[in-house]
């Protein structure tokens, strides 16, 4: 299994607040997309986009239970 840092910040749906909450956490999975799927069940996932970079981190955006999320994974 893969270990990872995880980045993950939320954005505030308040109009005129544009602070974020950010999380940092390090977890191992062997597949980041579902690890974020079962983080998000019983929200449930709107939308889902996968952004691989060259240095072999990978962004995650969600749109879940009407908020935006990204997750950076990289690997430890």
């Amino acid at each position: 299994m893969a270990e990872y840092e995880v980045v993950r910040e939320i954005q505030n749906s308040c109009a005129n607040n544009q602070m974020r909450d950010v999380f940092f956490d390090e977890v191992e999975t062997d597949d980041p997309e579902e690890y974020v799927r079962g983080l998000l069940k019983a929200d449930g996932i709107q939308e889902l986009t996968r952004e691989e970079h060259s240095d072999g981190s990978l962004t995650l955006f969600v749109r879940s239970a009407g908020l935006n999320q990204k997750f950076l994974f990289t690997r430890i």
